[in-house]
């Protein structure tokens, strides 16, 4: 079997103060209002893309951190540019569009790549050109966002929703896949595979590098 996974997956240890916990990730319910919480899991997941490549990389380009509030604060000001609309941030491009805008604002160059999963399973790309996909992100020590519209088979996954993606396992002849995400504070194991195959919907991938402007 090959393993790919994210190098430094404490980074994403986030500690609570007010339960004195440890989660794992930002976790969309974290926002203040009600709105947020419930549509939330875009803007969280791009937070997650944006505080593993800073602390992991850029440690003095950023004042955030893994305590709460910090990452709060980031998952906030993500918001502005990674903003929901009523059905959600329900595509690729939203998610990228607003995650390049982030950037710009605070003066990162990124680097976007993404994969559309469409709903017409006879158009719908192979279980191997996703792998490849992914393997391309967590060679290079990113994480990927995942977007399920709809979970099929796999009852681990919620439909509609954005988790992040740190880790990913299969054998040599790409036959199965399976991952390991971060949702709601905990890391879970996924049927990538199954997924593919029942999802009525379908989803897509995103991965971004994040570099400072000066050094681009």
């Amino acid at each position: 079997m090959i393993k790919r996974k994210i190098t430094q997956l404490d980074i994403y240890k986030v500690y609570d103060e007010t339960d004195q916990q440890f989660y794992y990730g930002c976790d969309q319910e974290w926002y203040a209002s009600k709105w947020k919480k419930l549509s939330g899991c875009g803007p969280t997941a791009a937070s997650n893309l944006v505080l593993y490549q800073t602390q992991g990389r850029f440690l003095n380009t950023t004042p955030y951190g893994t305590d709460k509030v910090l990452c709060q604060n980031l998952m906030e000001e993500v918001w502005k540019y990674v903003t929901p609309q009523l059905r959600g941030v329900s595509n690729t491009k939203m998610f990228y569009s607003g995650l390049m805008k982030y950037a710009a604002k605070v003066d990162l160059k990124v680097e976007n790549h993404f994969q559309n999963i469409t709903k017409d399973k006879n158009h719908r790309v192979s279980l191997t050109r996703i792998i490849d996909f992914i393997d391309e992100a967590l060679v290079q020590d990113v994480p990927v966002a995942f977007l399920n519209l709809h979970s099929g088979d796999e009852k681990e996954l919620d439909s509609w929703h954005w988790v992040t993606l740190v880790s990913l396992e299969y054998p040599e002849d790409k036959s199965t896949a399976s991952i390991q995400i971060l949702d709601a504070g905990k890391i879970m194991d996924i049927n990538l595979a199954l997924w593919l195959a029942t999802t009525k919907l379908g989803g897509g991938f995103v991965y971004i590098i994040l570099k400072p402007n000066e050094l681009c």
